[in-house]
């Protein structure tokens, strides 16, 4: 389970270090493999677990691919797919591709999304969390019924 947000530094070659308490369970689970991708709604990078990312890739795949709207979106996260691999420091190596499409330089933001990470350029994070919580406090946060209801 990830949760948190975790700012990270970035170097020169996109090359970016997991959260120690992530590690060790990324190694044991999925031998440190991971898929980093685009999130087809927003300007970052969804990354997974390889186990986790081969059940929606398949899901996916048998999406009906005669549905215009579905192949574009299979064609932009599975296209964008990229696999990753914890080093031995712990790091991952960020294809230039997706680092480009997120806007992800230096200082990054990695949050935990419960079996997923997304991955945010620090400053799109900031406004991105500033927008949702004036729209939360102006009413115009449009939450679905079922969140409604669960109490917190």
């Amino acid at each position: 389970m990830f949760r948190g947000v975790h700012a990270i530094n970035m170097d020169a070659k996109g090359r970016m270090a997991m959260p120690t308490k992530y590690r060790d369970g990324l190694k044991n689970s999925d031998d440190g493999q991971l898929i980093a991708t685009i999130d087809i709604q927003t300007r970052c990078l969804l990354i997974y677990p390889l186990s986790v990312w081969e059940d929606i890739e398949q899901k996916l795949q048998k999406l009906p691919s005669l549905n215009a709207s579905t192949r574009r979106l299979q064609r932009l996260m599975l296209g964008y797919a990229s696999e990753l691999e914890l080093d031995g420091n712990g790091r991952v190596l960020l294809p230039a591709a997706l680092r480009e499409y997120a806007g992800l330089e230096k200082k990054v933001v990695l949050v935990g999304q419960g079996g997923k990470f997304e991955l945010w350029n620090d400053e799109q994070w900031a406004a991105e969390t500033a927008q949702a919580i004036e729209d939360a406090n102006s009413g115009d946060l449009d939450v679905p019924d079922d969140i409604q209801n669960l109490v917190f």
